[in-house]
């Protein structure tokens, strides 16, 4: 199964605002990332080509950065996600940017379940909050919050069962 899917939010701030938001992924100050309701972004060094971890149990590598314009990072697991997800910093003039982030892999094997019963809509979610950070970081509010499906909601409740 070819999975590709896209979250974009239009930013009222400078490329340079939104390029150092995503240069501060997985660091002290990772302003980006939403890991008050997620996973944290782990790397084993400072974000460049080369360096490895991922978010709970979301493995990957980074393969390609282009500081303050583009991160692409290379799944290793789960296993069956085969293909990449990646953050790219688009300037539509000087004082509005788009981020957008794009998920883009073959599902294989028991991804194929588990993607669209799972990992897909917690994806989502986690994405929308991520974006709403952006937001909040280049514009002291967020103007629509996202909002977790009640799917999503049973998701975590059961997760945290599971966990306990």
């Amino acid at each position: 199964m070819d999975v590709v899917n896209v979250h974009e939010r239009l930013l009222n701030a400078g490329p340079e605002d939104v390029g150092a938001l995503l240069d501060s992924l997985a660091g002290d100050d990772d302003r980006l990332w939403p890991e008050s309701h997620w996973p944290p972004m782990v790397l084993d060094r400072p974000l460049a080509v080369g360096a490895t971890g991922g978010h709970g149990p979301v493995r990957y590598t980074v393969s390609a950065y282009v500081p303050g314009v583009w991160v692409r990072f290379t799944f290793r697991a789960p296993r069956g996600f085969h293909g990449f997800h990646e953050f790219t910093v688009l300037p539509v003039d000087g004082r509005r940017t788009v981020l957008r982030h794009t998920l883009a892999m073959h599902a294989r094997g028991p991804a194929r379940l588990t993607w669209p019963l799972a990992w897909g809509p917690f994806h989502d979610a986690c994405l929308e909050d991520a974006l709403d950070r952006a937001e909040r970081a280049c514009t002291g509010t967020v103007a629509r919050p996202a909002r977790w499906s009640p799917y999503v909601r049973l998701l975590w409740r059961l997760a945290a069962k599971r966990g306990s």
